[in-house]
């Protein structure tokens, strides 16, 4: 992302990283340390297009496994940069 103003605020973007959860209905997928661009401001949360593909396909095999509750990490060079 290369943009550091947010779109929502106009505050200032950093890269960060973040807990993402969606709830399905029958269970709850939560996913630890996801990069993502977060405003300073407002706190909205931005995720470049190759993260919210794994977040997707995490939460498409937590609905194949049907789980209640499925926790997961993120993990990426990314992730490993940032806790550094």
């Amino acid at each position: 992302m290369k943009n550091n103003k947010c779109p929502i605020c106009t505050g200032q973007q950093t890269l960060s990283s973040t807990t993402f959860t969606v709830d399905l209905g029958f269970g709850v997928v939560v996913v630890r340390h996801v990069p993502a661009q977060i405003c300073e401001h407002c706190g909205a949360e931005w995720f470049d297009d190759a993260t919210a593909e794994q977040l997707e396909n995490i939460v498409n095999q937590a609905k194949i496994k049907h789980s209640m509750i499925e926790v997961s990490e993120y993990k990426n060079s990314i992730n490993q940069a940032i806790a550094s």
